[in-house]
């Protein structure tokens, strides 16, 4: 799953009073009052993000438990607090309670309807929910549209996995070399592209692609099976056999070396 890294940054304001006399104390009052709201406005975005911060603590030592307690107090200090619903929605996705998860990834992007992390992250929920995969677009479109957005080619990469579900190949392509002419070192999009022209019986173009993965070092069971699909389709023969073999070496126990297995014994 691709979710976007939630950043909380901690921005304190402080408040100075300048030491002028004033002659009117309703005027006094009334700037008192003021600071006061003001205050109490921050002191709750302020516990919040600490609460969100150990939430994310929690979480990231396996205790999910502890981790749904915080970030359900942060949402006691401030229940508009972007951050918090989101780690609410992966916390609650992490226990499988989907229902709430779709609830704050929702809130979250209800509450910051042009931000790209906010829709990626929804639409990648949508994505994989059977039901809802077709809801997924709309909001990788709104994250791209943002122009402050960091990580467009993640969410281009996002939807074209979602269209490629769909069955939508051509489309699929189309995003998945968005998303590399964005960022061309993107190693999932480069992957995509490759399935993606190989199912649609271009081998040669998905070798060019799936080369340029390997490149970057970081092989995957998925990524040597395809590889060795790829050239076998193309007819080499020594290529194929020595992607199989890297596969059976590094990683024997993998759904992907099991089925060259089942299919070497036919």
């Amino acid at each position: 799953m691709r979710l976007d890294r939630i950043v909380l940054s901690v921005g304190v304001a402080m408040l100075m009073v300048a030491c002028v006399p004033v002659s009117k104390t309703a005027t006094s009052s009334s700037e008192g009052s003021k600071i006061n709201r003001q205050s109490k406005a921050e002191q709750k975005q302020d516990g919040a993000r600490i609460h969100t911060e150990l939430a994310q603590q929690y979480m990231a030592n396996g205790d999910l438990e502890d981790a749904l307690v915080k970030i359900n107090k942060a949402l006691q200090f401030d229940p508009n607090y972007v951050p918090a619903h989101t780690v609410a929605a992966v916390i609650y996705e992490r226990i499988n309670d989907l229902p709430n998860a779709e609830l704050h990834y929702r809130k979250a992007a209800s509450l910051a309807p042009d931000k790209g992390d906010t829709n990626n992250n929804l639409g990648w929920f949508l994505c994989n929910r059977e039901d809802k995969t077709a809801e997924s677009q709309a909001y990788f479109q709104k994250a791209v549209a943002d122009p402050f957005y960091q990580t467009p080619s993640l969410a281009w990469t996002n939807a074209g996995i979602c269209q490629a579900k769909g069955q939508n190949l051509a489309v699929a392509e189309t995003d998945f070399r968005k998303a590399i002419s964005i960022d061309p070192n993107n190693g999932g999009a480069l992957y995509q592209l490759a399935n993606v022209l190989y199912l649609q019986n271009d081998a040669f173009r998905a070798r060019a692609f799936i080369q340029r993965y390997e490149a970057q070092g970081q092989p995957t069971a998925a990524s040597l099976k395809l590889g060795h699909d790829i050239e076998a389709r193309l007819g080499n023969k020594d290529a194929a056999l020595n992607y199989s073999r890297r596969l059976q070496s590094q990683f024997p126990d993998s759904e992907q070396a099991r089925a060259l297995d089942a299919t070497a014994r036919q």
